[in-house]
């Protein structure tokens, strides 16, 4: 499902010094994830160029500030109240940029080719990736609460559209909004009451007035108790404009599969070959039937509080459903082709035959819509795709950094 296109206009942001409009960034990933390079099931076809305890220091920033935070802001005043001013905090208190993981460089076999894989994860291909740091988890609503608190950063989703904005991102048969819903919104699942052709997203899918990252079902609803969930209603430009402030970088398609992979060799899933090792739940994924009859057995009808979930074998948790996270490369379904196999940083330009007009960047990693009956795409291999300036309540992102150079 395509989140909502924008025309990419943002308003002038509040112009801050170097060293303080990227400082919070480094107080913003969860303290205590445990991201100690783990084993995982299954043969290892990675060949790691460097263990972990050679992994390089992270890059200093502007102003010749470090990732090492030397204070913790805790009170940051919000117009929207007492309750965002918390959220703030609380991005402030979980803050502790170690929590980024070193991926060791190395060589993967980087695709799909199990039988119901989708065509644009094929050729199954050879990739040589340098080594970088990755976020451990998703970023959190605390987090992207202390990223707008710096900046004054407005999302996609909280920006008016046009109805032919709007339209563009509507299944062909949804009827159009009126004029009064042409306010800021984005696009929700909304479950049916019953069984519906899986060939009628709009079904399950429609526009929200007034649902963004602070309100992810609309106006009534809140980040309370929420703090720690993966922040959603982010456009690929939202994403890219917190990695820049946060002094890090969306990752490559490539970085993402094989640090998702967590040194496992073409295994079906990022854990290994069992969908329920030990009966036990891997992921945030549907179960049941899609879209009416969500079972919940994972314990979670929507985005989950990251690292709910076991890591893989980097330490890096929810690479599998969730949210769709945002990856750097433009989108091309025969791209794998004509890859280059050492560090490939995606094509020049985008091309989907399905809507050849539209160009899309790279998504990965599925989300808690995704399940073997209707969406397989949380499979490592899996691609999924949306227009830079589209939005919905199933996408989010991680960050990822490069070694400082010597």
């Amino acid at each position: 499902m395509k989140g909502l296109r924008r025309s990419g206009k943002r308003p002038a942001q509040k112009q801050h010094p170097p060293g303080v409009r990227g400082g919070a960034a480094r107080r913003v990933l969860l303290a205590g994830l445990i991201v100690a390079l783990a084993g995982g099931a299954g043969a290892l076809a990675f060949r790691l160029c460097s263990p972990m305890k050679d992994a390089p220091e992270l890059p200093k920033k502007e102003g010749g500030r470090d990732w090492q935070v030397d204070h913790l802001v805790t009170t940051v005043s919000l117009p929207t109240g007492n309750a965002w001013t918390d959220l703030v905090s609380t991005g402030s208190r979980l803050a502790n940029p170690e929590r980024m993981v070193w991926i060791p460089g190395g060589t993967f076999f980087m695709g799909e080719s199990h039988e119901r894989s989708f065509g644009d994860a094929r050729p199954v291909h050879e990739v040589e990736l340098d080594a970088f740091w990755m976020d451990a988890t998703e970023v959190t609503n605390a987090q992207f609460a202390r990223f707008v608190a710096e900046t004054g950063y407005v999302t996609t989703a909280e920006q008016k559209p046009t109805l032919k904005e709007i339209m563009a991102q509507l299944p062909p048969e949804a009827q159009p909004p009126s004029e009064t819903d042409l306010v800021p919104g984005s696009a929700i699942f909304t479950p049916p009451p019953g069984p519906v052709s899986l060939e009628e997203p709009h079904r399950w899918w429609r526009w929200q007035p007034g649902a963004n990252w602070r309100h992810p079902e609309g106006p009534a609803s809140d980040l309370i108790g929420r703090e720690t969930h993966p922040v959603v209603h982010v456009s690929w430009e939202d994403a890219a404009a917190y990695a820049r402030w946060a002094g890090k970088r969306l990752p490559t398609e490539a970085e993402w599969e094989y640090a998702a992979r967590g040194g496992l060799d073409r295994k079906r899933y990022v854990w290994g070959d069992e969908l329920k090792p030990d009966g036990k739940w891997q992921a945030n994924i549907w179960q049941g039937r899609f879209p009416h009859e969500n079972k919940t057995e994972d314990g979670f009808a929507g985005t989950a509080p990251v690292a709910s979930f076991p890591p893989n074998g980097f330490g890096l948790y929810d690479v599998a459903g969730n949210v769709w996270e945002w990856c750097a490369d433009w989108y091309r379904p025969d791209y794998y082709a004509i890859s280059p196999k050492k560090n490939p940083p995606g094509p020049s330009s985008s091309f989907d035959p399905r809507e050849p007009t539209v160009p899309k960047r790279v998504q990965r990693g599925g989300s808690f819509l995704c399940s073997d009956l209707y969406c397989i795409r949380y499979l490592p291999g899996g691609r999924g795709n949306g227009e830079p300036n589209s939005a919905a309540s199933h996408i989010g992102f991680r960050c990822v950094a490069s070694p400082k150079k010597n």
